[in-house]
């Protein structure tokens, strides 16, 4: 993106922003794969649209005067979780063994973001808050914690993948008969849809031509 440029948002079409989190590595199953988390300005802007930190906390993050390097860990460490999750998602849906080191790795991170929060009293409600002082690993942590929220639970039974191979975008099928094959129906449907029919209608003239005869073909 160029300065000056408007960035295009995120797609946020999975139900879960975890699961949007594996889909910023756009077309995985490509022989050109796109990383959308290309800097920490963008792991930002994608916590931030996602819910998971506030327009507040965003700005306080963008001020901080740390430098550039540790910027950068935060952001290879999120790429460290975004794949780990992505290799356990993709195993589970295919019903396949949890490559090594994986849970070992999102164990490591649901830990840190779990012992960084704290337990307050909001209007005699429990509830719990990410520390009050900023800290350039709260997307992480949010995303770690949003993560493990989403493995845990009975949701996971819904969770797919885009039926485009080399899409395969994560997303959660609440639809009424859980009938749910694409990512978004204007990102892949439509043109899978496109496709099929493209490609139906030229079987059908190849068809047609081979059921002529010579004499019908030559007129």
């Amino acid at each position: 993106m160029t300065k000056g440029e408007i960035a295009k948002p995120f797609e946020l079409v999975a139900g879960n922003p975890a699961l949007d989190f594996v889909n910023t590595l756009d077309n995985r199953f490509n022989e050109r794969p796109q990383e959308l988390l290309v800097s920490y300005a963008e792991l930002l802007r994608f916590t931030t649209e996602s819910g998971l930190i506030t327009g507040a906390q965003a700005r306080a993050l963008r001020n901080l005067p740390s430098g550039d390097e540790e910027r950068k860990r935060v952001l290879a460490q999120a790429i460290d979780l975004r794949e780990a999750l992505a290799d356990v998602a993709y195993a589970w849906l295919s019903g396949a063994k949890i490559p090594n080191g994986k849970r070992e790795t999102l164990e490591a991170y649901f830990k840190q973001a779990s012992a960084v929060r704290k337990l307050w009293i909001d209007a005699d409600l429990l509830i719990w808050r990410w520390p009050q002082k900023v800290n350039l690993a709260l997307p992480l942590w949010t995303l770690a914690q949003t993560a493990a929220d989403l493995l845990l639970s009975d949701r996971m039974a819904r969770m797919r993948s885009c039926a485009k191979e080399t899409c395969g975008w994560l997303f959660l099928d609440t639809s009424k008969n859980h009938t749910r094959r694409w990512c978004d129906m204007k990102l892949c449907g439509n043109r899978m849809k496109a496709q099929n029919y493209h490609a139906r209608k030229a079987r059908r003239k190849s068809t047609s031509r081979e059921t002529k005869t010579p004499a019908q073909l030559q007129g």
